[in-house]
């Protein structure tokens, strides 16, 4: 018999050949056989099915969440690497950023591309920073930063720049290039990204897009803390088993749109400048 003979699958009769294959469950004790129907040899009621559905979508989902943390060990396609790749340029590699300092400034950076990014993103938070307005400090940071052959210029010309009393004085500075009594003096450069303009045969070309806060914090200030964004581009040399900048130019900007919040305090600001240290750069 079939399905059609009974009426399709919206029939309510019950046939009474053996093995005959049924849609429809009985209803309770009226069904002549008097035990429910046995489905298809192999086959799965609609309510099993749905719940072996259900259940196969969980632990599929709860596997790709598993996998989402990273752990290293699961596999990935091409299309997922693609995607990985753009979204987290800055993924780890295995390679130890840096093996150690010089004069306080990370040193020793991967012969690599990205090892030439990490150094230009430290040496733009170093030549910004507040060392570079003491004398000690900045011949420590032209030292760790510059190459041999450059490194004595730019000493002279930077000295120049930084001891300069009209341009200290404008800053709010003393002209040894402290900050008045009360004032702390705030110079960071907080990077943002870094993009490679050229690599090849142990030169790179690396730009540094960041955001710098500048000013004096305190309450008798008239330059406060200010934020400003510049990108700064680095022709480095693999020097001695090191990347060292031959050259950088600066350029303002892109800036983004300011968010509408309202300025902290000067008391805030200095217990956020003397409570937060600054970076050091590597990745």
């Amino acid at each position: 018999m079939s399905l059609g003979d009974d009426g399709g699958y919206g029939g309510d009769h019950r046939g009474s050949e053996t093995g005959q294959t049924r849609t429809r469950l009985p209803d309770g004790d009226n069904d002549a056989y008097g035990t429910g129907r046995r489905p298809r040899a192999g086959g799965l009621s609609s309510r099993n099915l749905v719940t072996i559905v259900g259940v196969v979508v969980l632990l599929i989902a709860a596997i790709a969440f598993a996998n989402r943390g990273g752990s290293g060990n699961s596999e990935t396609t091409s299309d997922d690497t693609a995607q990985d790749a753009a979204a987290q340029p800055t993924a780890p590699t295995g390679t130890k950023p840096v093996n150690g300092k010089n004069g306080g400034i990370a040193s020793g950076f991967a012969k690599t591309e990205q090892g030439a990014q990490s150094a230009a993103a430290n040496y733009a938070v170093a030549l910004t920073s507040d060392g570079m307005y003491q004398t000690d400090t900045r011949q420590k940071i032209v030292n760790a930063v510059y190459a041999p052959s450059v490194a004595a210029t730019r000493k002279s010309a930077l000295n120049k720049v930084y001891t300069d009393r009209d341009f200290l004085g404008r800053i709010g500075l003393n002209p040894d290039g402290s900050a008045p009594k009360g004032m702390t003096f705030v110079s960071r450069a907080n990077p943002v990204g870094t993009k490679t303009e050229s690599f090849k045969d142990g030169t790179a070309k690396i730009s540094v897009w960041y955001s710098a806060l500048f000013g004096l914090a305190g309450t008798e200030s008239k330059n406060p803390v200010a934020e400003s964004w510049y990108t700064n581009t680095f022709d480095l040399k693999w020097i001695h088993g090191d990347w060292k900048v031959a050259d950088f130019t600066q350029k303002n900007g892109p800036a983004p749109v300011g968010r509408d919040q309202a300025a902290a305090s000067a008391e805030d600001m200095t217990k956020a400048v003397q409570g937060f240290g600054g970076f050091t750069y590597a990745r």
